[in-house]
């Protein structure tokens, strides 16, 4: 649970916090100076870098670009406050991440969630923290985005996408009813977990009733689940997350139906998490590449220990392993769902299965997606090593841009989770995000410059701002000085 500070004590520990910020940003000199010359096309002002999401990735972005003298904007079709999942549709009490990585905080300490926190509930409560409450890194990115001065366009939706071989990408948006197209150089798409796609629905629910079953990722009132028999179709952490929310709401039992005999016990995720490969993944071979990601999502994750003894503390919780669901009738206002133990007669039946790359579901790509370069062309793993998340996954170029033969193409950018066959996890998840921000940031700082390299040499041959001013010196007389010097 979020800890609640005296208003008084919250404000005056931010208000301190936020002096000690703007020193530091004047120490680092952020933002930096704007250098980039404006451009307009068809008579109509041209944007640098528009961002698509202002979610922990945006607003990293955002960040990032500004140290090296990019303001982007960034267009998120969520209301103010409410960007990302963490207010809306996730529904764990506390982050996995442990509370000690920087996340966002680009190198800055006083940016940092730690000094946030300590900033209104003091360092001994920092250190009685274990995990960081969910709402409470929701709260932190509210404030990160305020004192950021991130330009962030809420209530903004893209609906259409279409590089153009000039070297421009149109984005059709829609807001307050009316659409209209803006221009940018550079597109990113930070847009989360199923930034390429959404929720991956299972054959055997194809045809059910959507009155019957939501997936965890649906936005859903769990008070509706109260005095229902609820079944839960996974056992990662949303499964864990959404049958602890419906046990918490009323529901007269949750059976998790778990294909596995067994849960798996260690993250092998964090088994990765060192330098070397945060910033060399793009750099090994395709076939190391493959094999690193396609083990760990082999084993997979298992679900938080919290989330896990949330559900277990239940007596109304089962835990079915080895009951793989092989499909699903309705019965009357009954479901019968069949698996591998037997039929199970629900009321409601919640799908945890993940995401997919699916352009299907994102309609606003619809004019890049035939065309984006996918690894299922570029690599064929060994029988036994198949994943379907990795073929689908784009195969991206040295700064997260898509490839392919359509013009304009490379001007977009993949900063999100399917991107993290090509780049790591670097694009959207909390301990790698500051490092993937800062290597698409400077990049794209350095393709600016190479794209406008005359104009910019015109105004190096132009600088002329002088250091002298002539005074400073007397000639001397060098025959003089000679004649004095001879012995």
């Amino acid at each position: 649970m979020s800890i609640s500070p005296s208003t008084t004590a919250a404000t005056s520990g931010l208000a301190t916090l936020e002096e000690r910020l703007r020193d530091d940003f004047v120490t680092l000199g952020w933002p930096a100076k704007a250098w980039i010359p404006p451009s307009t096309r068809k008579g109509l002002p041209v944007h640098d870098v528009l961002v698509i999401g202002a979610g922990q990735a945006g607003l990293a972005l955002s960040m990032a670009l500004q140290q090296v003298g990019i303001k982007p904007v960034l267009l998120d079709r969520s209301a103010l406050d409410f960007e990302g999942p963490w207010a809306t549709t996730a529904r764990m009490e506390t982050l996995r991440s442990p509370k000690e990585l920087t996340g966002p905080a680009m190198g800055v300490a006083a940016l940092s969630f730690r000094a946030w926190f300590i900033a209104q509930f003091g360092l001994d409560a920092w250190t009685a923290l274990d995990k960081i409450p969910r709402l409470q890194w929701m709260d932190y990115l509210r404030w990160y985005r305020r004192v950021t001065n991130a330009d962030v366009r809420n209530g903004h939706e893209v609906v259409a996408v279409r590089p153009q071989a000039d070297g421009v990408v149109e984005v059709d948006v829609k807001a307050n009813g009316v659409t209209a197209t803006w221009q940018t150089r550079r597109l990113v798409l930070a847009t989360g977990r199923d930034g390429l796609g959404g929720a991956t629905v299972p054959a055997f629910m194809r045809g059910v009733d959507r009155k019957f079953w939501a997936h965890s990722s649906d936005a859903m009132d769990y008070a509706t689940l109260a005095g229902k028999h609820v079944g839960v179709v996974g056992a990662g952490a949303s499964a864990m997350d959404s049958a602890a929310t419906a046990l918490e709401n009323g529901a007269a039992s949750v059976d998790m139906l778990i294909r596995r005999q067994q849960l798996p016990l260690i993250n092998k995720s964090k088994g990765s998490g060192v330098p070397g490969l945060t910033h060399g993944q793009y750099l090994l071979p395709d076939a190391w590449k493959w094999r690193i990601r396609h083990y760990i999502n082999a084993q997979q994750v298992p679900p938080p220990h919290g989330s896990t003894l949330r559900v277990s503390r239940h007596d109304n919780a089962f835990f079915n392993l080895g009951c793989a669901v092989q499909a699903v009738e309705k019965a009357g206002d009954k479901l019968q769902v069949q698996t591998s133990a037997g039929v199970f007669v629900l009321d409601f039946l919640i799908v945890s299965t993940g995401f997919a790359i699916d352009w299907s579901l994102r309609p606003e790509f619809a004019d890049i997606a035939p065309h984006v370069k996918l690894w299922n062309s570029r690599f064929t793993p060994e029988s036994g090593d198949e994943d379907a998340e990795l073929s689908a996954s784009p195969d991206l170029g040295p700064l997260f841009e898509f490839q392919g033969e359509l013009p304009g193409l490379d001007r977009i950018h993949c900063f999100c989770y399917p991107a993290a066959l090509s780049h790591g996890t670097v694009s959207g998840d909390i301990p790698a995000i500051s490092d993937g921000a800062r290597k698409l940031a400077q990049g794209l700082a350095s393709l600016f410059y190479l794209n406008d390299i005359e104009q910019h040499f015109d105004k190096l041959k132009a600088y002329a701002e002088p250091e002298l001013d002539g005074t400073e010196w007397t000639a001397a007389d060098s025959a003089a000085r000679i004649r004095q010097l001879q012995p």
